[in-house]
């Protein structure tokens, strides 16, 4: 049972209401449900697409204590492999591929470009994910490529921005990857995973859905076997 108790609260001339809360709490549940699931189901996907990686990334998970059935977000700090598939899924498919909008306050000459006051920016974060200048072989799912690498997700670096930057970064972010990655590392250490009988990785429908958060058109389905007891 949840109950929630609140107090009308005023900040200068705007008043918080029930409504409000409301609001901003369906947004968190309704946000945080389709971008965490989008991208478990892209990393599903890639990892189909790419049985080594998919091996490795089991293997890591198995290794911890392999008599116990769950894994725990204890857990998830021993799994840097499970962290990279991750970050390489963000790479090549944010859930929401262009930034929230930004509006500049004041004008501002970047590059030579003179940009008035009030223009209103959008950020393409899937292009700077796949952008040849900033990675090596852009297109192809390669979580090694975070092994050993400073580069993350968390705003700093600005060649990966899934959740954006700066004073308008994700709230959410870091519960997002926590259960994102709880999520994948029980899925692949309770079950073996292939393709049913008939279909190949060619066969596999990769567009994506238009709007601000990009789902593929067509679900997933694989054969999944239960691996443990």
């Amino acid at each position: 049972m949840f109950c929630l108790v609140y107090k009308r609260m005023e900040v200068g001339d705007i008043a918080l209401t029930m409504n409000n809360i409301k609001a901003i709490l369906s947004d968190l549940l309704i946000a945080g449900t389709d971008t965490s699931f989008i991208t478990l189901d892209w990393a599903m996907t890639e990892l189909i697409m790419s049985p080594r990686v998919m091996n490795q990334a089991q293997a890591e998970v198995r290794n911890i204590d392999g008599e116990r059935k769950f894994i725990s977000e204890n857990d998830l700090p021993q799994l840097p492999y499970l962290k990279a598939v991750v970050k390489e899924t963000l790479r090549l498919h944010p859930p929401a591929p262009m930034s929230v909008p930004r509006e500049l306050i004041e004008d501002v000459t970047i590059d030579g470009y003179d940009i008035p006051a009030k223009t209103r920016i959008l950020v393409n974060l899937w292009a700077i994910g796949r952008d040849p200048k900033s990675w090596n072989d852009p297109e192809t799912f390669n979580p090694d490529r975070f092994i050993g690498s400073r580069i993350d997700y968390k705003g700093q670096d600005f060649e990966l921005l899934p959740f954006g930057g700066g004073r308008r970064v994700c709230p959410g972010m870091t519960f997002a990857t926590a259960s994102t990655e709880l999520a994948l590392a029980q899925l692949l250490r309770s079950f073996d995973f292939e393709l049913p009988p008939g279909i190949e990785v060619k066969d596999l429908d990769l567009r994506e859905t238009f709007g601000l958060t990009t789902r593929k058109t067509s679900d997933l389905i694989v054969v999944a076997r239960p691996r443990l007891a």
